[in-house]
């Protein structure tokens, strides 16, 4: 059998490959109003073609956890009734066609409040998800962006809260794993960071202060979520800083990996930067493979790959040589919602199609 194709248990969940569908925003829902932040006929529609084509999981985008939480005005959110009425509906699709449903709870900072990607993904005015940006301290993300508030000790509290009601109607809305965003420069990534920390209270500081939210909040997500079913924690895992320019790095992170596992994360999805504007990343294909392989031999947890993974050979390769446990595509999926089903056909493994799929293509 192809490695691609074998399933995974992760606690009591089994997961029927390891072709993964990566969270990616897509800037559809409702900005304002009633329908702020639920579900559209275009996610459920988006979705349901992913898992059809034989993702075995598939993520939802960036889920937010707070009105000024949000990325745009436009994504996700999971802090209202008509949120986790629509969410359910996702869920409930894309299960009927034989994926693992999953959601990517998250919080913005100091990112919050930008426009969509297609009309220039600029900083709107302060104020336009609903409150300004915040951070972990008064530090930008870029000269554009607005300057975030510095976080009360209180108010991280009430984001720690935050992220737990959205774990919990997660849970209500039928999702059968929660991953926690820690990545692309994001509240939890500013936090850990000194690039982007620079307080001197027991949020800062040292490794263990700028760690401190992050296990906070996955402590409230595991604390709420069903002990037989996996939680998951996105990381970038480095800021692509030069060695002598404060930063967070590859070995902070399998630092932070081995904690989050002892506070019951199942897998680190892994990815890199987003917390510095002018980083130079060396983008090339399974450029940030060597990042998941490092975290998988520093403390034993299965991981994630992502990053320019785009042909069935090289993801195979990827898990057959120890790399990393599962990949994770987004663009991939995106130009192929079927990309799976030609994958499993390359690499010798059985196809699954969803059954009416199956029943049609069988007649002749």
């Amino acid at each position: 059998m192809s490695a691609l194709f074998e399933p995974l248990v992760l606690r009591e969940l089994t997961i029927p490959n390891r072709v993964w569908m990566a969270a990616m925003c897509m800037y559809s829902a409702a900005p304002d109003g009633p329908e702020v932040g639920a579900a559209t006929d275009f996610h459920l529609a988006h979705y349901a073609a992913r898992a059809a084509g034989g993702a075995g999981l598939v993520i939802t985008e960036a889920t937010a956890v707070r009105p000024e939480g949000r990325i745009s005005p436009w994504d996700l959110g999971l802090w209202t009734d008509r949120q986790q009425e629509q969410a359910a509906r996702v869920a409930a699709l894309i299960t009927s066609l034989g994926a693992v449903p999953a959601v990517q709870l998250a919080h913005a900072g100091r990112k919050a409040g930008t426009d969509r990607p297609w009309l220039g993904g600029k900083p709107l005015p302060a104020g336009s998800v609903g409150g300004r940006p915040v951070g972990p301290s008064a530090v930008g993300f870029s000269d554009e962006h607005v300057q975030p508030h510095e976080l009360t000790v209180e108010e991280i509290r009430e984001v720690v809260e935050a992220f737990a009601a959205s774990a919990r109607r997660a849970l209500a809305a039928g999702f059968k794993t929660v991953e926690v965003h820690g990545a692309h420069g994001y509240l939890i990534h500013s936090f850990l960071s000194p690039h982007s920390n620079h307080r001197t209270d027991g949020y800062g500081g040292d490794f263990a202060g700028r760690a401190r939210l992050a296990l906070e909040v996955t402590d409230a997500v595991r604390a709420v979520w069903p002990a037989e079913l996996p939680v998951l924690f996105r990381v970038s895992a480095t800021d692509w800083l030069e060695p002598e320019v404060p930063g967070w790095t590859s070995e902070e992170t399998v630092r932070l990996a081995k904690e989050l596992q002892a506070r019951g994360v199942d897998l680190i999805d892994v990815s890199t930067g987003g917390n510095v504007a002018d980083a130079r990343i060396p983008a090339a294909p399974g450029f940030q493979v060597p990042f998941a392989t490092e975290i998988r031999n520093g403390t034993g947890l299965p991981t994630g790959a992502v990053g320019l993974i785009t042909e069935p050979a090289q993801a195979e390769r990827i898990l057959t040589e120890g790399a990393a446990d599962v990949v994770l595509l987004g663009r991939a999926l995106l130009a192929d919602p079927y990309w799976p089903q030609r994958a499993a056909r390359e690499l010798g493994a059985e196809t699954r199609y969803p059954v009416q799929h199956a029943y049609t293509m069988r007649r002749r």
